[in-house]
């Protein structure tokens, strides 16, 4: 065991026993087109209908979701720069403060 190399964590992969969520889906898809058809009556609103609809609307945030990186926050940006400032004056008078 080398002094920088770290072991990563096993994956877990969890597989369904009683719950199929391709047999959900197309349950779904069947019941929206026989609403749409007029079989059955129109569905209650349900605030989970309307989760994940904005980030799919937007161009960016589906870009920044697909690739899976996550924005840099504003701290570590202040903190880099920072440091930056305190290298470059460094650098500069040879002094740190």
């Amino acid at each position: 065991m080398g002094m920088f190399s770290v072991q990563k964590p096993r994956g877990f992969n969890h597989n369904y026993i009683y719950y199929d969520p391709r047999k959900e889906k197309l349950q779904k898809i069947e019941e929206n087109a026989k609403r749409e058809l007029g079989l059955l009556p129109p569905k209650e609103f349900e605030p989970e209908d309307i989760r994940g609809k904005f980030v799919n609307a937007t161009t960016h945030l589906k870009r920044q979701k697909e690739s899976g990186k996550k924005p840099v926050s504003a701290g570590v940006l202040i903190m880099i720069i920072i440091g930056l400032i305190l290298l470059m004056r460094w650098i500069v008078t040879g002094q740190l403060l």
